[in-house]
């Protein structure tokens, strides 16, 4: 193909890239201005606007400031954090399924969390902030026994074998949450029962800022070794002849999937199909550059999850990962069925 021609469809890709992130930017501005304006106690956008600037009433300022703002924040950063986590995923294991909540890493952060809510959990402050380090303590663990699991010597990483082993160590870890919620007290069971749904029912600002600097370091640093991605998923082969070190690479962009998803599940509980849905739609929007991918998918994952929120805060009774789950799972069954 003439280089010129390259050149334009490059740069016609890029342009389409850009539109699209520039759409989803806007819906999800739309989103959170809309979320603002629900709940039980609605708030038209005129008081939202008085509010946000100062006026408004003491009430109006505690519902927006004090309950709105952090969840729908946290909602935002839940979303970004779990797309780009399954983005760097899939992009690894060269596998359109690779999920952090399919691939047992949600489970190994939730075994961890279950098991400090279970033992050690109190509200000081200090225990906030290293719930997400406890998590990442468990997905980390997942994730290593996973690739152990399904690291052939002669074969290297076979990522059918992955996935497969990844639901196995899912089921496993899942039991033996169940093993331990089911010795808990009445009220210590209902609380793990609504956090292992994927709950951001009662964030605060302290939620927001304890996972903050997670996203804020990871996020950018996925976007930092994008090129590694897109190689890597040429083939080992490839990438050793290009002189890519892959298995630096490859260790350092699953510890920061495994630090994403960690940090997320501690905040969030255990809320799936964000990872498998966002990255998936993005390839189908701007293509499989993970330099336009990452980003697309952290807008997608911040649009589904806002949105999912938004509709489980008119539904008190309901855990946010349970909305994302009725619209993530019909689309795993689709992808399932597409896939060879």
């Amino acid at each position: 193909m003439n280089p010129t021609n390259i050149s334009v469809t490059e740069s016609r890709r890029r342009t389409r890239a850009i539109i699209v992130m520039l759409i989803l930017t806007i819906l999800v501005i739309t989103a959170f201005i809309i979320s603002m304006n629900t709940g039980h106690i609605r708030l038209s956008p005129l008081d939202v606007v008085k509010t946000m600037f100062g006026g408004g009433t003491d009430k109006q300022h505690l519902i927006l400031f004090e309950f709105r703002l952090p969840r729908i924040i946290i909602s935002v950063l839940i979303g970004a954090g779990f797309a780009v986590s399954g983005a760097i995923l899939q992009g690894l294991f060269r596998n359109p399924l690779a999920d952090p909540g399919l691939l047992g890493i949600n489970a190994g952060a939730g075994l961890m969390v279950t098991l400090y809510i279970s033992f050690l959990r109190d509200n000081s402050s200090a225990n906030l902030f290293l719930l997400p380090l406890l998590a990442l303590g468990g997905a980390a663990s997942a994730a290593v026994l996973i690739f152990m699991l399904a690291y052939k010597r002669h074969k290297g990483l076979l990522p059918t074998r992955m996935i497969l082993i990844g639901v196995a160590v899912q089921a496993g870890i899942n039991a033996a949450m169940v093993v331990l919620t089911l010795a808990l007290d009445p009220e210590d069971y209902q609380y793990v029962s609504i956090w292992l749904a994927g709950s951001i029912a009662g964030s605060n600002w302290k939620y927001v800022i304890a996972l903050l600097p997670w996203i804020i370091a990871l996020i950018p640093f996925a976007m930092i070794k994008s090129r590694s991605l897109n190689i890597l998923n040429l083939g080992d082969q490839m990438a050793k002849g290009l002189g890519t070190p892959i298995n630096r690479d490859r260790i350092w962009l699953l510890a920061a999937a495994v630090g994403l998803a960690g940090s997320c599940v501690a905040i969030g509980g255990g809320i799936s199909f964000v990872g498998l849905v966002g990255p998936h739609l993005a390839r189908r929007l701007v293509g499989p550059q993970h330099q336009l991918n990452i980003p697309t998918a952290a807008l997608l994952g911040a649009l589904l999850v806002l949105v999912a929120d938004t509709i489980a805060r008119s539904f008190s009774s309901l855990p946010t990962g349970i909305i994302v789950a009725i619209i993530g799972a019909p689309y795993f069954l689709y992808l399932l069925s597409k896939t060879k």
